[in-house]
């Protein structure tokens, strides 16, 4: 019997070390996982914000970027929490850094300070919606192009969808690659999809390669890009 419990303590031990060690080195997702450990409140279904946010105006945007993405889509599949922090402090605790906003595990959007606009919001939910449909893996170029177009970034694009930077060269395909390239990295991707997007059916298109990948046609074909 003493063995036993003396069993039951270690295993309890390693898994408590587990999980602080996951805690400690990543804090997103366990912040993804319990946003009210970090000091996030549920203001509304899926959208979660620390004390300092108005409650009203953070679900205002995170519905207009859903709405978004619905409206590019045609629906949406993906199941999203939103945290949203109105300091870096706050954005800091959760496993954020400079960026206004990011997309985590597929399911749980991160919004900074920097980052609660309708756009920022709509680009991290595009991330999301398009691994819930897409079983494949997509070059991080046309990931990031295609949340740039959805999200109607007018950085990147002009109202019409017209390409405000001329792609040159080969576009970054991982995610290393993406993360080492030059700032107008966006503007060229964006650039690239939208054409894509014009020649291809618009999201008629997207969806009909979602499935054909789905099916087992390399993305690479689906693009043109072999």
């Amino acid at each position: 019997m003493r063995r036993s419990r003396i069993v039951v303590a270690v295993v309890l031990a390693a898994l408590a070390a587990l999980v602080g060690g996951v805690v400690f080195a990543y804090p997103s997702v366990a912040a993804s996982t319990c946003p009210s450990c970090y000091g996030l409140r549920e203001v509304a279904d899926g959208v979660h914000a620390d004390p300092g946010l108005d409650e009203r105006r953070i679900v205002e945007l995170v519905r207009a970027a859903e709405k978004r993405v619905a409206d590019f889509y045609g629906g949406r599949r993906g199941t999203t929490r939103v945290l949203a922090c109105s300091s870096e402090k706050c954005y800091s605790r959760i496993g954020g850094g400079k960026e206004k906003g990011i997309a985590v595990l597929n399911r749980t959007v991160m919004l900074s300070p920097r980052g609660l606009d309708v756009v920022i919001a709509s680009h991290e939910l595009s991330h999301v919606e398009l691994r819930a449909r897409l079983e494949a893996e997509v070059p991080q170029w046309f990931d990031e192009g295609l949340a740039v177009v959805v999200a109607g970034d007018r950085r990147y694009l002009t109202p019409e969808g017209g390409c405000l930077v001329e792609p040159t060269g080969p576009q970054p395909a991982t995610l290393e690659a993406w993360l080492k390239a030059d700032p107008g990295k966006y503007g060229r991707a964006a650039c690239e999809v939208s054409r894509w997007l014009a020649a291809n059916g618009g999201r008629d298109g997207l969806l009909r390669l979602v499935e054909r990948a789905n099916h087992g046609t390399e993305i690479t074909q689906l693009l043109g890009r072999e």
